[in-house]
């Protein structure tokens, strides 16, 4: 019997983590259409890439390395000083697709990352409609 391979596992693990969290930003921060969210970020983003490189390493299913350093990641909670509607979360889903397809993560794996993507940054909203 084989053991079934982890989202995390199945990209590419760290090095594929870090390119779609780098590409993510560098969107984010190049693109236009992206400076909603951009602008809920530090001018640095350094602390900002590696928290999201760490959280999506455990997320999808990689060591945790996101909670020995930060805590629990509370994601709602932190998240709630930051108005978050819909157009935000559209915003944020579409820098996260772009980069997904830039870094070449297709198929089965992308629909089931857009999918738990989509789910949580729906969460997140905290403003109405």
């Amino acid at each position: 019997m084989t053991a079934r391979k982890s989202i995390y596992e199945t990209i590419g693990g760290v090095d594929k983590i870090d390119e779609l969290v780098d590409r993510f930003y560098d969107l984010m921060a190049l693109e236009p259409q992206f400076q909603g969210i951009r602008s809920m970020h530090p001018q640095d983003l350094s602390t900002s890439r590696e928290k999201l490189k760490f959280f999506l390493t455990g997320w999808m299913g990689g060591p945790d390395i996101y909670s020995p350093k930060y805590g629990h990641p509370m994601l709602r909670a932190r998240h709630l000083p930051f108005k978050i509607g819909v157009h935000e979360r559209d915003q944020w889903l579409a820098c996260m697709y772009r980069a997904m397809e830039d870094c070449g993560i297709e198929g089965n794996i992308a629909k089931q990352l857009e999918e738990s993507f989509f789910n949580t940054a729906n969460w997140m909203r905290n403003q109405a409609p």
